[in-house]
């Protein structure tokens, strides 16, 4: 008899897709949630204008592998040190943050030791951060598998 988790249907890895602040400009955040659906993921968009705490509530109901933030407005410090905040109070650690839009190569090592994940800087192609956040999505979950299997 096999067991109950070879019949286990995987599902898809899902990230949700998010615009922090006063920055209305999504159509690069829109490029990125279509290229994360072509290459067969899971996705949430949010919408403009969201604030740290409504992404991390939505994070949570969706309970997704990924949370990806686009931020043009230059208050990206701002906003990450707030959602990673959130994150930590929710003990949701474990869902990776990548960020994606104008983001001075000054400020990456920072974001990083703040607890994002991985920084997309302008030219960076589909291709990579599709790989990057897939490759992200599969690490959280052999973690959650990881911790099941105890």
């Amino acid at each position: 008899m096999s067991s109950p988790h070879s019949t286990k249907i995987k599902r898809r890895y899902k990230v949700l897709v998010a615009k922090l602040g006063i920055d209305g400009h999504d159509r690069g955040a829109k490029v990125i949630a279509r290229a994360l659906k072509d290459a067969g993921f899971d996705v949430v968009y949010t919408g403009i204008r969201q604030s740290p705490e409504q992404v991390v509530y939505a994070a949570l109901q969706e309970d997704v592998d990924v949370i990806g933030v686009s931020i043009l407005s230059g208050a990206h410090m701002h906003h990450m040190k707030r959602l990673i905040a959130k994150l930590k109070e929710a003990d949701a650690m474990d869902i990776p943050v990548v960020l994606g839009g104008t983001i001075p190569v000054v400020d990456v090592d920072e974001l990083k030791s703040i607890g994002v994940k991985e920084i997309f800087l302008p030219g960076t192609s589909l291709k990579e951060i599709v790989e990057k956040v897939r490759e992200l999505a599969e690490e959280k979950r052999k973690k959650e598998e990881d911790l099941t299997s105890l």
